[in-house]
């Protein structure tokens, strides 16, 4: 991502002035329309892959088996390596494409890479809704991969240099409820489209796609560019100066635009950030790049997002049934995504963690339990059965969409200091993909294999998380960005990181809170 600085909340305790506007909140409501394209794309996928005409033209082998096979196991109808590898592609043309972003970001600003996000997400729904092969329909993927790449690079730092300071968790949380909102969409298509018998169903649902790229792509012509990347870019101070009196409703805006100045020039010295974040004094911001998006990918939730209507088939739904739960299942994600963000920047993003990690490993442990004890090779769950693992699932989507959903975006747009900005947040993002792609492409192997037990190694996981959350992750609250670095040098661990011989942040006498 590129190198900018997002407005925290103070500036050596003199608070920034400034409000919320209706500009700043209708750009920020454009940008974050980016997320659509995300979830969309997210939830179409299981649900069409799930289709027996889609089946029958792209995966005539998954669909013989499935149909034709009275002797394959419950978990093992949909295991194809072919057909996860047109789900995952998309990660791996979405992990490359993250560090082209970076340097369009960075040199020519974050609205152009936005536009070329939903450019290349366009030409790619496009390919998919026509396709009449395996090599069409996965070229689309990889061209959505690109859209959702240059989007899911840009479109966090636009929120977050755009957002007012006091309510920054809140604006970078709209980025994952459009994620969530773009999946219930494509869940509900799919729900429709399932009934249409032919051909026509799966492709009407693969080309809606193309909604989302005109909303991201249309409204990003009208974004004004953010004073961060006009400063960065060179251009006229005073035009950055009028932009943000704009975005923030006031004319006395000189305290952040100092802020925004020194923190631009300071920029401009780094000249290989990604050598940079491997000093000994980046250690926890290297380590966070890389252990929040790995953390947020083996919660399970790609899998559930993914395949979902493939697991509720599992378990003995029929198709109509699988998908119309999978609606369900998304609308509670998104609700409780529009909770966290109310409350995120009040009660803190450590205690959202925690109250997301309790819920996600109670209800992996009971569905793993339940089906190892009540579903075989063959045959079904039991109606209660069946209602107990559905609501279950529910719950979990829920928690995911109070916790690590938005807070997997947020923590990474706020804690990197601005000279290796960019370096880490294109390691974010190439992370997140990477696990994306990986589980996504061995998910269906390890339900064949592990069945049941599947659901326990991504509670195992959630357990793991939590305790690096409690004991390795401070608090972020109304913390500005500018300042983040106190909260390393108040950590019991990362000090001695960040602080050389652990002892300088005592001989500096800062009296502020430990910070666990």
């Amino acid at each position: 991502m590129a190198v900018g600085v997002a407005i925290g909340g103070s500036r050596d305790g003199v608070e920034y002035n400034g409000r919320i506007t209706w500009f700043v909140l209708l750009s920020c409501v454009i940008a974050a329309s980016g997320g659509l394209l995300f979830g969309y794309d997210t939830g179409v996928t299981g649900g069409v892959t799930s289709m027996e005409p889609f089946l029958k033209k792209f995966f005539p082998g998954v669909y013989s088996k499935m149909e034709n096979d009275p002797n394959i196991s419950n978990y093992c109808k949909f295991d194809s390596q072919l057909l996860t590898s047109f789900t995952s592609s998309l990660y791996i043309s979405g992990l490359i494409a993250s560090f082209f972003a970076s340097r369009v970001t960075r040199d020519c600003g974050r609205k152009p890479s936005i536009i070329t996000g939903g450019v290349a997400f366009l030409v790619g729904a496009a390919l998919g809704g026509a396709a009449y092969n395996i090599y069409m329909l996965i070229l689309g993927r990889l061209l959505l991969g690109v859209g959702v790449g240059f989007a899911n690079q840009s479109v966090p730092l636009y929120l977050s240099e755009m957002a007012p300071p006091k309510y920054r968790g809140a604006f970078n949380s709209c980025f994952q409820i459009c994620v969530s909102c773009g999946t219930l969409i494509a869940f509900l298509v799919n729900y429709g489209t399932e009934m249409i018998k032919s051909d026509w169903g799966w492709r009407i649902s693969l080309s809606t796609a193309v909604i989302p790229g005109l909303i991201l792509t249309g409204g990003a012509l009208l974004l004004p560019e953010t004073p961060n990347s006009l400063i960065q870019q060179g251009h006229d101070q005073q035009k950055a100066k009028r932009l943000l009196q704009r975005i923030r409703g006031t004319d006395d805006v000189q305290a952040e635009f100092d802020d925004l100045i020194t923190a631009s020039e300071a920029s401009k010295t780094i000249k290989h950030p990604f050598r940079k974040i491997l000093q000994r004094k980046y250690r926890p911001h290297l380590v966070m790049s890389m252990a929040i998006p790995f953390f947020q990918q083996v919660t399970g939730i790609t899998v559930i997002s993914f395949y979902a209507p493939i697991l509720f088939r599992t378990i003995g739904f029929g198709e109509s049934a699988s998908l119309l739960n999978a609606v369900i299942s998304s609308i509670s994600g998104t609700g409780t995504g529009i909770l966290s963000l109310l409350i995120i920047d009040k009660i803190g993003r450590r205690v959202t963690f925690h109250i997301g990690g309790v819920q996600m490993f109670i209800t992996q442990m009971v569905i793993g339990v339940v089906m190892a004890a009540k579903l075989g090779d063959q045959g079904a769950l039991s109606q209660g059965y069946s209602i107990l693992v559905v609501i279950l699932i529910y719950i979990y989507v829920a928690a995911f969409g109070f916790s690590w959903g938005p807070l997997g975006w947020l923590i990474t747009s706020e804690i990197f200091p601005l000279e290796i900005r960019s370096a880490a947040q294109s390691i974010t993002v190439g992370v997140s993909f990477f696990f994306s792609f990986l589980i996504g492409q061995l998910f269906l192997a390890m339900l064949c294999h592990l069945k049941s037990a599947t659901f326990l190694f991504f509670g195992v996981w959630v357990v793991i998380m939590t305790a690096f959350v409690y004991f390795l992750l401070p608090e972020t609250k109304n913390v500005p960005i500018e300042n983040m670095e106190r909260i390393w040098r108040k950590h019991w661990f990362w000090n001695k990181f960040v602080c050389g011989d652990g002892q300088e942040y005592k001989r500096n006498n800062i009296e502020e809170p430990f910070l666990h």
